[in-house]
């Protein structure tokens, strides 16, 4: 039976067998409480649970969900019409109080989506299917995050004593964190945190879906080697990352090929500018980032082209900005700064340190594309100018527990971004904001507080302003004066690298999030 015939039977009510997809990733799904952590494929895999008012497309627009249509009917009012007849999965019904609660909630201390939603909005039930948001000033792109911003059941929250999100350096997990409750067309039936976790199609679901798959059930496989066999197999259908060295091994096996494609995602570095002493150093009393010679001389001595070519086998974009250029019409006019040793070697000298220093680099090695190998490319590369850098790779739970908030427990640290809004705005708020409110969620991802009012004040700008070409503008003005400042050091964007059974059929985004919603199998 082929494909098309098997969903059509499917469709019609016809028997068929159960198709069963199981996939693995590098890293695990630490929670199940959406607000727990910002990161790519947890946030997929929630999206199989949990749904949003908007979510987007395969083309990444944005489009209905359980809001069914939107309008703007003042600059500062949107309104929200729900969709009817929605259930959760414990069989209660899908109302306004529920957006109320969640936009609440998604603000509230301990959440990593805090700016997904305007922190100046009030969400007002108008009745049970109708949810205003009303904003203290205009803001056109104040819709533009709530694709990541899933919708809980406020009964459900409150009966089991998860008001409160659980942050992702939470020791002890919450009932929201080890169980899931969403409108979504799979319920969780099963979730061992850094093990497995089991997916069954929603009988109830309001929707069509696409997938054919009646189960899916996901398993962490850090080992490259482990996970590809797995895959080479067919003891798994779906791994990610496949490593670059195996792309060729996968594509030549008959069983599985690498879905490749280009990734918004941009890999950068950061630096702690705020402690006045820099932990876990031999320069005690001081910290050399706040120094601006300091962060140019670490800049100018990381070879990123090599770090492309040789350790990302070519598989890499070396980009200028905290974004990739397909989301900023004028990112073409960003010119990455020479790699130069020699100067580094000056810079560090004229800073007071011509010896160079010693200090811990903060790195996961099981997020990114061979993570833990660009850092220690980096630590190479530092070592060659003075620089002692001691790395710390950790798994992606243990390290963003020790980098985000409320801890910010790095000096010196590896990253990857997408933006959500798919937005410069973005970067300019959670990237390179201020970090001085923690309401805000301003500053969220700004682990070592890069800080300049003059960048807080252009992206408030751009936040409402509606002009195009004025918009640009004040963008580049932003992104200038991070560069000019040695913010940040941008690495590249990563190549998407998924291992894809020939049974499978999907969709890949290149935002890189994994729906199980778009999979099918073959029998």
């Amino acid at each position: 039976m082929g494909l098309g015939l098997g969903l059509a039977l499917a469709l019609a009510g016809g028997a068929r067998a159960e198709t069963t997809l199981r996939f693995a990733f590098q890293g695990d799904i630490k929670s199940l409480d959406p607000y727990s952590l910002k990161e790519t494929f947890t946030i997929g895999m929630h999206g199989a649970a949990y749904e949003a008012l908007i979510t987007r497309d395969k083309n990444l627009k944005m489009v209905p969900a359980l809001a069914e249509s939107w309008e703007i009917p003042e600059p500062t009012r949107w309104r929200f019409h729900l969709r009817k007849g929605v259930k959760f999965h414990d069989g209660s019904p899908f109302t306004a109080d529920d957006v109320v609660f969640s936009a609440n909630r998604v603000r509230a201390p301990g959440s990593n989506f805090q700016t997904n939603v305007p922190a100046d909005a009030e969400f007002v039930k108008v009745d049970d299917h109708t949810v205003d948001m009303k904003l203290q000033k205009p803001n056109p792109i104040a819709a533009y995050q709530f694709a990541n911003w899933y919708i809980m059941s406020k009964a459900w929250a409150e009966k089991n004593g998860a008001v409160a999100p659980s942050p992702a350096s939470a020791t002890s997990p919450s009932y929201a964190a080890l169980n899931a409750n969403g409108t979504g067309p799979f319920l969780i039936t099963e979730h061992q945190p850094g093990v497995r976790t089991v997916f069954k199609r929603n009988p109830n679901y309001w929707g069509k879906v696409e997938s054919n798959l009646d189960t899916a059930i996901f398993t962490t496989i850090q080992n490259d080697a482990t996970r590809v066999a797995a895959l080479l197999s067919g003891e798994v259908d779906w791994a990610d990352p496949v490593p670059l060295q195996d792309a060729q091994r996968v594509n030549g096996s008959g069983n599985a090929a690498v879905l490749a494609g280009p990734e918004l995602r941009t890999i950068f570095l950061g630096m702690d500018q705020w402690r006045d002493e820099l932990k876990d150093s031999s320069v005690k009393g001081k910290n050399p980032f706040k120094d601006v010679r300091v962060r140019e001389a670490f800049y100018r001595a990381i070879d990123e082209d090599t770090i492309a070519k040789r350790v990302m086998r070519g598989q890499a974009t070396p980009s200028a900005l905290l974004i990739a250029p397909q989301l900023y019409a004028r990112a073409g006019e960003f010119k990455r700064p020479t790699y130069d040793p020699a100067r580094a070697k000056a810079l560090l000298a004229e800073a007071g340190y011509p010896d160079g220093f010693t200090l811990t680099m903060d790195c996961p090695n099981d997020r990114y594309v061979n993570d833990e190998a660009i850092c220690q490319a980096v630590v190479s590369m530092l070592a060659r100018v003075g620089v002692k850098v001691n790395l710390n790779a950790q798994p992606k739970a243990k390290y963003f527990a020790k980098v985000l908030a409320p801890n910010y427990d790095t000096s010196f640290y590896l990253v990857g971004w997408t933006p959500s809004s798919q937005d410069s705005h973005n970067i300019l708020y959670e990237i390179t904001g201020c970090r001085k409110d923690p309401k805000s969620g301003r500053g969220a991802w700004n682990l070592g507080n890069y800080c300049n009012p003059k960048v807080d004040e252009i992206a408030d700008q751009v936040e409402a302003e509606t002009d195009e070409a004025k918009r640009d503008a004040l963008i580049k003005q932003g992104f200038d004066i991070v560069q000019a400042e040695w913010g940040y050091i941008p690495l590249h964007q990563q190549a998407l690298a998924w291992g894809v059974s020939k049974k499978v059929k999907l969709a890949q985004r290149p935002d890189n999030q994994f729906m199980l919603y778009w999979v099918s199998k073959e029998p």
